[in-house]
Parts: structure tokens; C-alpha cells; sequence
């Protein structure tokens, strides 16, 4: 426990009144506010989610005030979440920190105990195997099926590929691509719509694969491209509202006009 102390005299002190005031708050929240005395674990589902989303969007925009903001709200989530617990007798704060400090130290031996790594690799190798003695029967278990499904292929890709389940090189990984892509070819003279389904999954899932030995994360890629088409499709409309026109009134020869001059004023600015 000596690193322990070496490690926190680097950081500011742990704000223990600050954290009191806070959970002192949520709970008379869930004591007074009709709204939060209704909710539930499950209740709280969706704007858990929402949350975590913002983050991710202050993440990505590199807004250090909007982070701690939205670090904020997913805090009280969790404390929200844990003061539900505590009121139906299923687990308290105290449960989830000492239990997560545990599996901290648990799977981290490099830095706790005595084993030597090599590197971040050897690491995650280590990570895998020790979840393994905890009770897991595949390595495939913990990723959520709730994920975004090309978050989720990239999760359950990594995970196989850890224990040797994985393809020699990216060459082959782009065979597989264009094999798969023949086989949607051949799906779409199919009258089965599951049969079509099934075939461009199997090419998004090689997709994935081929963007992991690219090293690009695939989730990453597919938002900075729908925030792309976004800010040219939002440029259309700003310049046919310049001449009293909508989307809705304009022929498509007119949005690709000024689609393209939205891709030529990117290209200035690059």
C-alpha cells in the first residue's frame, strides 16, 4: 500500500466534504423530488446512456469545460444509481468501491505485486486471463450487447484475437472483405429479407475486422463521417435558405451544386 501513497501525493487531496455535501444531496433528491423518488435502476437506463454520450461529445470536441460538466452528470448517475441501491437493502457505496478497488489491484499485479510485463500488450494478455479466473466461462463475456454494434464487433474481434483466434495479416483480413461483399451481391437476388441481413452483417463484421488491422477504430470513423455528411448537408441548407429556397422545394441537381462547393471550401481549408 507505500505505492498507493507515492501515487496520491501527486494529485490534490480527495475533497471528503465536497463528496459528503454531494451524496448528502442526492438523497434528499430521492426524499423530496417526485421525480426522483420514482426512478428506478431500470428508469435510469436510457439517460445513463445519453449522458455517457456527452461525454464522448466533450471528448471529442476537446471542451474541457463542457467535460467537467458532463463528468458531473455522469457522476450523479452513479451515485444515483448506489443511493437506489441503498434504500432497497442491495448494495452500498462502500460494496462498489471496495469491490472495485479490489479487481483494480486484482488485475494490475504488474503494478501492485511482482509480475513483470513487457508491455502494453503483455498487459492486456494478463487482464484477459485474470478475468478468466474470476469466474468468466468464455473470453467473450462483459461486453455489453447494448454497445453500438460496430463498437461491440471491434470489442468481440479484440477479445478473439488475444487468444490467437485472429488472421495472419491484413491482406487476408481484405480477402475476406471482398468475399464477403460478393456473397451480398449474390443475397440481393434472394427474396429472403433476413437472408440479405445476415449476409451485409457478415460484411460489416468483416469491415470491422479489416479497419482493427488498420488500427482505426470503426465506431470513431463512422461518427467523424456522419458529422462530416452533417455539416455539408447543413451548409445545402443554408445556402438555398440564402435564396429563399428549402431542401424540399430544390431540385437535386441544385443540392449536389452546393454539396460540391461544400467539399471545395474543406479542401481550402485543409
Amino acid at each position: 500500500m507505500a505505492r498507493l501513497g507515492i501515487m496520491a501525493r501527486k494529485y490534490p487531496p480527495v475533497p471528503h466534504a465536497d463528496l459528503d455535501e454531494f451524496i448528502r444531496i442526492v438523497r434528499r433528491l430521492r426524499r423530496d423530488c417526485p421525480w426522483d423518488r420514482k426512478q428506478t435502476h431500470r428508469s435510469l437506463r436510457h439517460s445513463l446512456i445519453e449522458e455517457t454520450y456527452e461525454v464522448v461529445e466533450a471528448l471529442d470536441s476537446r471542451d474541457l469545460p463542457h467535460l467537467r460538466d458532463e463528468l458531473g452528470d455522469l457522476f450523479l448517475h452513479a451515485i444515483l444509481q448506489t443511493t437506489i441501491a441503498e434504500q432497497a437493502g442491495e448494495f452500498t457505496l462502500r460494496d462498489v468501491l471496495r469491490r472495485e478497488s479490489a479487481k483494480l489491484i486484482r488485475r494490475h499485479p504488474h503494478v501492485f505485486g511482482t509480475t513483470q510485463v513487457r508491455d502494453e500488450e503483455e498487459v492486456r494478455r494478463n487482464w484477459e486471463r485474470i478475468k478468466l479466473t474470476e469466474g468468466r466461462q468464455s473470453v467473450l463475456e462483459g461486453v455489453p450487447r447494448s454497445m453500438p454494434g460496430l463498437q461491440r464487433a471491434l470489442r468481440v474481434q479484440q477479445r478473439a484475437a488475444k487468444v490467437g483466434f485472429d488472421w495472419d495479416n491484413e491482406d487476408q483480413v481484405w480477402k475476406k472483405v471482398r468475399e464477403e461483399l460478393e456473397e451480398v451481391r449474390h443475397a440481393l437476388r434472394s427474396r429472403k429479407q433476413a437472408k440479405k441481413e445476415e449476409e451485409f452483417g457478415d460484411l460489416l463484421f468483416a469491415l470491422v475486422n479489416y479497419a482493427r488491422f488498420l488500427k482505426i477504430n470503426p465506431e470513431n470513423a463512422l461518427r467523424h463521417t456522419i458529422d462530416k455528411f452533417t455539416r455539408r448537408f447543413q451548409y445545402i441548407e443554408r445556402e438555398l435558405a440564402h435564396r429563399g429556397k428549402t431542401v424540399h422545394d430544390s431540385t437535386l441537381e441544385e443540392m449536389d451544386y452546393y454539396w460540391e462547393k461544400a467539399k471545395r471550401r474543406r479542401k481550402k481549408r485543409m
